[in-house]
């Protein structure tokens, strides 16, 4: 079963920063775009940050100026730089890359930010 794999969720306080990490596995089909969303207990999940393989860029309002998304073609990799960490960035984020014939999703990473 193909998988993304995430990685560098975990516990940090208020203002500090965290980096995650996303393996997509290389396929025959190409991707058109990669992307965090993050999933609160009770909400919608919601998009956090797009780029897609022309690295035309989205954020989500609530991280503009705070998150950055970067991605490397060569692993196939795409990483969610968060700084000034917020208590209400307690999420579980989910990587999703979109191929030209399946979007695939990672299993979440939690983010737990402490006051």
């Amino acid at each position: 079963q193909v998988e993304l794999v995430e990685s560098g969720g975990g516990l940090v306080q208020a203002g500090g920063s965290l980096r995650l990490s996303c393996a997509a596995p290389r396929r025959r089909f190409s991707i058109n775009a990669m992307a965090w969303y993050r999933e609160t207990s009770g909400k919608r999940r919601e998009l956090v940050a797009d780029i897609s393989s022309g690295d035309s860029i989205e954020y989500a309002d609530f991280v503009k100026g705070r998150f950055t998304i970067s991605r490397d073609v060569t692993s196939n990799a795409v990483y969610l730089e968060m700084n000034s960490l917020k208590p209400e960035d307690t999420s579980t984020y989910y990587c999703n890359v979109r191929y030209d014939d399946v979007a695939l999703w990672g299993q979440g990473t939690l983010v737990t930010v402490s006051s």
